[in-house]
């Protein structure tokens, strides 16, 4: 799916450092699926897992290229059992998510929440640059150098495994434990992420994602874009072996300047990966 805007895309004149979004590249589109467990229906769950839908859930020898789909018994939640769905088209993503809406079982489920996004890589760091590259020249942004400075930038980072790894998650099959939440930058009047100048806003998500690599190893980070597909700007999906790496990583973050002044936070939900017939019993 991932692909570089055509210069068509770049802006043609140079607007103000505050007004500059940050490059993005997308990987994989994704749906996360909150319900509630009818327990008046609980008969229906039996044998999920042998069913068209239940065999969405199923490990593929293509997940790398296809993408992949897991569930999870949530613990101290208003909802019973999550749905996470990674696809590399929408198209694709709407196709699982029918597939499983038409299986029998899925009368006994009662919808709760969703979130629909796609995985995400910021490059806060690299806009920069661009930006002081091309005023250090007495260019503008949009010219035909920048457009070709920022290709060869974009490619560049579309071929490190880094970037790859965050837009294509593999399924972390030793770390069982999820958390996923939403947020968003906030925009009071004095605290509007969006007001800042590329420069600040390039400083303090370097600072951020410097917690988070401390993690590594530890915590598989997905991070996914949901501007323009729901309320919530942004999905933050934990996978983790200890469940307290959860509250570890969370609460050191909410110290750095960039949550501290700019971050709102939805509901969190945390459960357990497991097969869907195992989630979805008694």
């Amino acid at each position: 799916m991932t692909s570089i805007a055509p210069a068509s895309a770049v802006p043609t004149t140079a607007p103000a450092p505050s007004a500059i979004p940050p490059e993005t590249i997308e990987g994989w589109y994704t749906l996360h699926q909150i319900f509630r467990i009818d327990a008046r229906q609980r008969e229906l769950l039996r044998g999920a897992g042998d069913t068209l839908g239940g065999a969405v859930f199923a490990p593929r020898a293509n997940e790398n290229d296809a993408g992949w789909s897991a569930a999870a018994r949530l613990i101290g939640s208003t909802g019973d059992v999550m749905f996470v769905h990674f696809r590399p088209t929408l198209d694709g993503l709407g196709e699982a998510q029918r597939t499983v809406a038409a299986s029998p079982w899925m009368r006994a489920l009662q919808p709760m929440y969703s979130f629909l996004s796609v995985t995400e890589s910021g490059l806060y760091y690299m806009t920069s640059q661009l930006a002081k590259a091309t005023e250090a020249r007495g260019g503008e942004i949009g010219d035909a150098e920048y457009v070709a400075d920022r290709r060869a930038r974009l490619e560049a980072e579309l071929a490190n495994a880094h970037t790859r790894r965050r837009l294509y998650p593999p399924r972390p099959t030793s770390m069982p434990y999820v958390c996923f939440y939403p947020m968003s930058k906030r925009r009071a009047p004095e605290q509007n992420w969006y007001a800042l100048p590329l420069s600040e806003r390039n400083r303090l998500m370097r600072e951020h994602g410097l917690t988070g690599r401390k993690y590594a190893g530890r915590v598989q980070q997905v991070i996914t874009g949901a501007i323009g597909f729901d309320a919530w700007e942004w999905g933050v999906t934990l996978f983790a072996g200890d469940p307290l790496e959860f509250k570890r990583l969370v609460t050191e973050m909410r110290f750095d300047e960039a949550s501290a002044h700019y971050a709102e936070f939805g509901p969190f939900y945390v459960g357990k990966l497991a097969g869907l017939d195992e989630v979805l019993a008694e």
